[in-house]
């Protein structure tokens, strides 16, 4: 939880809550992200079938498959969503997702306005590492950056957009990421076609009041 009369926490608030109060704009589209570990489980005995009117028979024995990580990427306003699944959560990993959200998934845009975790793996220095200069350079000119404040992940729409994905796709076992990845794209594909978006509320003018405790006392 972020101290109180914590100016930095508040500066960094603001900025994010100014962002998501912008109308939209698909010349320069507002995209959170986020990243989460996911633990690979496998059955150590096949389920029973299933009988009608009964739920899965699963033993509560199971195997684990190791670890991956999982990017979201998600428009609030434009309702465009995108999962993908890394073996790991290195520099290299980020870099690789945000030159897939500039060229692939918005090639023809004036600017992306990324919202994200300030995790150290998330900075335009990462790009460097696995793109000649004038590339990375290329890609970091088409973002504009807005970090979270330290313990403000609750302001990152993407982690929303993960606990979705959560109850919807990920709350049983799965064993390998190729199921993984399979399993996410078709969660992938009906978020999209279902143009879900996401409804922000919180403003400015309520954390002022609601959030008074971490403002500077003056």
């Amino acid at each position: 939880m972020p101290k109180k009369n914590d100016p930095e926490f508040v500066a960094s608030m603001e900025d994010i809550l100014d962002v998501y109060e912008r109308p939209y704009n698909p010349d320069c589209p507002v995209v959170c992200m986020d990243e989460k570990p996911y633990q690979l489980l496998g059955d150590v005995r096949d389920p029973l079938p299933m009988r009608p009117g009964d739920d899965a028979i699963i033993d509560s024995e199971y195997q684990r498959n190791g670890t991956c990580s999982i990017f979201a990427f998600v428009e609030p306003l434009g309702s465009k969503h995108h999962a993908s699944v890394r073996e790991h959560r290195t520099a290299e990993d980020w870099a690789e997702e945000i030159q897939y959200l500039v060229d692939v998934m918005y090639p023809d845009v004036e600017k992306i306005v990324l919202v994200m975790d300030n995790l150290n793996t998330h900075k335009p220095a990462s790009l460097y590492k696995i793109l000649p200069p004038d590339e990375a350079r290329r890609i970091i000119k088409k973002l504009e950056i807005h970090y979270t404040p330290k313990h403000g992940s609750w302001l990152d729409i993407a982690e929303i957009e993960l606990n979705v994905m959560t109850r919807q796709c990920l709350s049983r076992r799965i064993p390998n990421i190729d199921l993984l990845k399979a399993e996410l794209s078709a969660w992938e594909d009906e978020r999209n076609a279902n143009k879900a978006t996401v409804d922000w509320q919180f403003k400015t003018s309520d954390a002022r009041i609601k959030l008074k405790s971490l403002y500077p006392v003056l």
